[in-house]
């Protein structure tokens, strides 16, 4: 299958559209529906490939999994520009599509929002990270994923001698996961000392206001335009002085190439994939903690399983809360005490659930 790699979880399904007379495709994949149907976002990139999405789909299923929530993962590519004046139509159409696969409930990720879930919902009675106006929890809005990092952190901080309130952290991305971390984390005490996007990095030894910092991403489209601090280019990030590093954008941005130049003692995963399985392993051997995705940034998909529950809001950050901080303890005891790197008993946790639900299913 042009090079994806299969094994006992799946993907179940990998489906290409094609829509006559427009510029875009879309990919769907549906990794494992043995827990329930699939749950995950709607990423919109002209760079998003097939094999990108099935990687995350698995990522969604061991994120579900993991988290005790009664649904398999899932995700989708729009090959388009996110900002096309036209992503209304690739948004409904793509619904359409996908009308008869139930087993896929769409959500909002890189490149989509709560808007466009509400057209997506309005095509097929079908999607989650819905507007509130609509009966949704908007986890953007909410910064559910930004919180469940921050939860992350708090367990995370004593197995690395860290005490979070004075920490130096770090953000590379600063999208609505992001911003959300910094939010939460300087509420906590924890010093925001540097964020990235695509222009470049802004670093302050001295922190760097969190409010003023989004004022200005807001209205100019980068960080690098913040009044007081060091503009580096946006890779410099990962070389900078700090404590907690959190990787917020895209896939594999800690990589071989990079990993040795980290200062940091923790790192938090908010985007998927962000780390490759060799820089991981580098850095535990270094003795750096990397705390992986599906355990870290579960903090959205826990709020978007409460919203199709039809949960209150504080149902929800309390769901976030317990499940992450539960599994983050769980998951770091472990590795400390088998000398494993955390992603792997991760995954081992993850994926035994997975197992024992298939030995369930009609495999006829």
């Amino acid at each position: 299958m042009n090079g994806i790699r299969v094994d006992n979880l799946g993907p179940l399904k990998v489906v290409h559209f094609y829509f006559a007379k427009t510029d875009f495709r879309a990919i769907l994949v549906v990794d494992n529906a043995a827990l329930g149907p699939s749950i995950g976002g709607v990423r919109v990139s002209p760079s998003v490939t097939t094999e990108e999405v099935v990687r995350l789909a698995r990522t969604m299923t061991l994120k579900n999994s993991v988290s005790d929530l009664h649904h398999g993962g899932g995700k989708a590519g729009i090959i388009a520009d996110p900002h096309s004046p036209h992503r209304e139509r690739y948004f409904r159409l793509f619904a359409r599509q996908i009308r008869d696969f139930h087993d896929y409930i769409p959500g909002p990720d890189m490149g989509s929002n709560e808007e466009s879930m509400a057209w997506m919902y309005d095509e097929i009675g079908r999607a989650v990270g819905l507007p509130e106006e609509i009966g949704g929890l908007p986890l953007d809005k909410l910064g559910a994923t930004g919180f469940g990092l921050v939860e992350c952190a708090e367990v995370a901080c004593p197995y690395c001698a860290l005490d979070l309130k004075g920490a130096r952290v770090a953000i590379q991305g600063f999208g609505s996961v992001g911003k959300a971390a910094a939010k939460f984390l300087s509420q906590k005490g924890a010093a925001i000392l540097a964020v990235s996007d695509t222009k470049g990095t802004i670093y302050s030894s001295d922190g760097l206001d969190v409010k003023r910092l989004v004022e200005t991403k807001d209205a100019s489209q980068s960080v690098i335009h913040y009044k007081k601090g060091t503009v580096y280019k946006p890779e410099d990030i990962f070389s900078l002085e700090c404590d907690i590093l959190i990787p917020a954008a895209s896939p594999d941005v800690i990589n071989e190439n990079n990993v040795n130049k980290i200062k940091a003692k923790l790192i938090l995963q908010g985007a998927n994939i962000p780390a490759t399985k060799g820089a991981e392993e580098a850095l535990h051997k270094r003795g750096i903690i990397s705390v992986p995705d599906f355990i870290a940034n579960a903090g959205g998909v826990i709020m978007a399983a409460m919203e199709y529950k039809r949960k209150i809001e504080k149902e929800a950050f309390e769901a976030i809360s317990t499940k992450i901080k539960t599994n983050t303890k769980l998951v770091l005891e472990r590795s400390m005490k088998e000398h494993l790197v955390p992603r792997q008993v991760a995954l081992e946790i993850a994926q035994e659930r997975v197992l024992r639900a298939m030995k369930y299913r009609d495999s006829l």
